[in-house]
């Protein structure tokens, strides 16, 4: 039994099958009306053949990175890096004639295929950036440094396209507030603080990684925050444009664009895995919050208190 704070998302596919009712399977050329706000349930290497061209406004990719690692029935083996390459370009390759000409492309990773994924990334687009986010967590090492870390490239496929640098501003509270003739200086007082809102680097240290009592949070072992997608979902798209996730998972990048007034399609071949997405995209229905995330800026790490009082 779960502790009644524990908003884990666990059930079994037994228990959700009226979610995995709802995804779909491609095996033959569809149109973009049919997989418009759906999951996919599928291989992503063959439903890729099926898709329709130039539909993807925003493309943010999180393939297994090359680990040994167990995603329920299904297992990823660590390759050797000349195949791990070969891996990342199969699914470039595909992917390539989905983008639309101004469509921008995120892909996460670790330190390890950050390296082989970042050269491949700069054969076929226009890399703009390399963000590296901190989880937070990170199991010890004793005769290494603990990896509390993650990249995520950013890149183009060509030199238009879409950043919406105001709607990505962080808001730090002023400890140290400077004025001019008494008044302030590039932040705002207010009877809860004082705040500035600052502009986004490429080194984000203001995410949590979902844990137990996080209604977003489910039991899948790399489940990415809905905050960090919001970033790149608010910065790369405009409401209404196509988000597209190829290696869906849990579901994050399709729940996050819903809330944001983006149209979404996400392929997943875990069944698990899709009645949990499906399971919070019912639920994104009746609440859009996204933690961290308040009256259309982001806040600090640990500034809960801040943004209720904020609300107010």
């Amino acid at each position: 039994m779960k502790a009644d704070r524990n908003k884990t998302i666990d059930i079994t596919v037994e228990e959700g099958k009226v979610f995995l009712d709802k995804c779909i399977s491609v095996e033959r050329k569809i149109s973009l009306e049919d997989i418009i706000n759906k999951t996919i349930c599928g291989n992503t290497f063959e439903v890729l053949n099926y898709l329709p061209e130039r539909f993807i406004d925003l493309l943010i990719v999180d393939p297994p990175y090359n680990l040994d690692k167990e995603f329920g029935q299904n297992k990823f083996k660590k390759m050797r890096d000349e195949d791990y390459c070969d891996y990342t370009e199969k699914w470039v390759n595909k992917v390539i004639p989905l983008l639309k000409e101004t469509a921008s492309i995120y892909v996460c990773c670790d330190w390890n295929s950050s390296m082989i994924i970042g050269q491949v990334l700069k054969k076929y687009f226009y890399i703009q950036n390399r963000i590296t986010w901190q989880r937070e967590k990170g199991r010890g090492a004793l005769s290494n440094w603990k990896n509390g870390m993650e990249d995520i490239w950013f890149a183009t496929m060509s030199k238009n396209y879409t950043f919406n640098v105001d709607d990505v501003k962080i808001r730090k509270k002023v400890i140290a507030p400077y004025k001019i003739d008494g008044k302030p200086k590039d932040w705002e007082e207010t009877e809860n603080g004082n705040f500035r809102n600052t502009y986004p680097s490429n080194f984000w240290d203001d995410i949590s990684v979902p844990y137990w009592s996080m209604p977003e949070n489910t039991a899948h072992p790399t489940q990415k925050p809905e905050k960090l997608l919001a970033k790149i979902i608010l910065a790369s798209s405009n409401q209404g444009d196509v988000v597209f996730d190829p290696f869906l998972g849990s579901g994050t990048t399709s729940v996050t664009a819903k809330k944001l007034a983006r149209n979404y399609v996400g392929i997943e071949k875990n069944e698990q895995y899709c009645v949990w997405a499906e399971k919070r995209l019912e639920k994104a229905d009746t609440d859009a919050t996204i933690q961290g995330y308040t009256d259309g800026v982001f806040w600090e790490r640990n500034t809960l208190s801040e943004q209720k009082k904020h609300k107010k």
